[in-house]
Formats: structure tokens, C-alpha cells, sequence
């Protein structure tokens, strides 16, 4: 069974943002896919150092350390560097995320993936399921001690179309515009939006915008008022981005 059970939270810029949650059906198909993916990387590794080992203590030693290595660092290297998503969490439109919706880092990554240990027992993830169930933001132990939440980015099996690349080259009536008064936080938060506004619930998304654009088009001289939000955001970050 799959819930849409969805989470609000609240940008800095005053925006309510809903996130929906990730259920037991599509998580256990993620975690199928990559256990498949991760049994195969086993199996190349066993079969590497059969034919080229003669050592059978160095490679049962290495075969420990390597296997150590998938169990562990695949989840956190793919969290890490792709944005929240394991190959299996990608197929299944699947992302994690921190409580707040920023991206994981190592440590977040780290401590809810360590946890899996204990979410597996007694076996087929029973303890982890059970803590899905019975928490209200779906979460396994691991994702409780960590702060994260896993939350799914299409619903209705559609992926969310996503917006254009958020460091384009500037237009060329874009060139023009004075930039100078936006500062360093402002435009991270400019492009912390441009790049997850395809994670957020589309209306959201396009509240956000606005709000963004209506506060930071004052600052910035040249730029057309019947710029759309979107479309502002992503010139300004582009202009910003060739100035340096």
C-alpha cells in the first residue's frame, strides 16, 4: 500500500512548501533495485579476484574491505554527490532529504545509512518498515536519528517537468542589467531554488517564484517588470554568474 502523505515547511522567505512522502511500496522497489545493483558489484568483485589473486588470504581480505565499501559507501557517495538519489531511489522517483528540504551532506547521509543496520532486522527491513509505518513523517530509524525524510518527486508515475539549467548564459538584454545590489545571499538563495523547483509541488513552486522576484527585481536596474518570476530568477542568476 502507498500513501501520499504529504509535509509542509516553511521557506525562510515565508512560503509554505509541501513535500510528499515516500511510502513503503516505492521505497522497498528502490531498495530492490539497488540491492540488485549492489549484488552485481559483488559478484564483479568476486569474480575479479578469483582470476587475478593467487593470494587467497589477500583476497578474501580485500573482498572484505571492497564488500565493506559497497554495503556503506554506495548509499552515501550516490546521497551525497546526486543530489539525494541512489540509482534504485532515481528509477523509483525517489529523493532524500534533510527535515528542512535542503540536500544531505556526508554526515547526515552517513549516520541514517549506518543506521540501516538495525533498520534490516530481523530481515527484509522489518524494523525499518515498522518504523515507516508508525512514524508520522515515514521515517525509519536511521532517517529519525539523521533528520531526513525521503520524499517522492512525480506522482501519477509522471516525472515533474523540470525547469531550465538555473546557471544558463545570461539573454542578451540580461548583459545589461546592474546586478551589483543583490548580494552573496540573496542570489544562493536565488540558486538553491533554481536548482530543486522540480522537487516542489508545482503551485509552490510558482508562489515561491513570485515572492523571490518581487522582492529582489527592486534591486536590480535594467530588468523588464513584465519578466515572468521564473524567468527573472533564472537572467539574474545567469547575469550574477558572468559578472562573477
Amino acid at each position: 500500500m502507498e500513501y501520499e502523505d504529504r509535509v509542509t515547511i516553511a521557506t525562510p522567505e515565508g512560503v509554505e512548501l509541501q513535500l510528499t512522502l515516500a511510502g513503503i511500496g516505492s521505497r522497498m522497489i528502490a531498495a530492490l533495485i539497488d540491492l540488485t545493483i549492489q549484488g552485481g558489484l559483488y559478484l564483479v568483485l568476486a569474480l575479479a579476484l578469483a582470476a587475478g589473486s593467487p593470494d587467497a588470504g589477500f583476497g578474501v581480505a580485500l573482498f572484505a574491505v571492497a564488500g565493506f565499501l559497497i554495503v556503506f559507501a554506495y548509499d552515501v557517495a550516490f546521497e551525497v554527490l546526486a543530489a539525494g538519489r541512489t540509482p534504485g531511489k532515481r528509477l523509483a522517483g525517489l529523493r532524500v532529504v534533510r527535515s528542512g528540504g535542503r540536500p544531505v551532506d556526508f554526515v547526515t547521509s552517513a549516520i541514517r545509512n549506518v543506521l540501516r543496520i538495525i533498520d534490516v532486522l530481523p530481515g527484509l527491513y522489518a524494523v525499518g518498515m515498522i518504523s515507516v509505518l508508525a512514524t508520522r513523517r515515514n521515517q525509519r530509524l536511521g532517517d529519525l536519528a539523521a533528520g531526513t525524510l525521503v520524499v517522492r518527486e512525480r506522482l501519477g508515475g509522471r516525472a515533474r517537468p523540470s525547469g531550465p539549467a538555473p546557471f544558463l548564459p545570461p539573454a542578451a538584454g540580461a548583459v545589461a542589467w546592474d546586478v551589483s545590489g543583490v548580494g552573496s545571499g540573496d542570489i544562493a538563495t536565488v540558486r538553491s531554488f533554481l536548482a530543486r523547483r522540480a522537487e516542489l509541488d508545482p503551485a509552490a513552486a510558482e508562489r515561491l517564484a513570485a515572492d523571490l522576484a518581487a522582492r529582489l527585481r527592486p534591486m536590480v536596474a535594467g530588468a523588464p517588470q513584465n519578466l515572468p518570476p521564473e524567468q527573472f530568477l533564472e537572467q539574474l542568476a545567469a547575469a550574477k554568474a558572468a559578472r562573477g
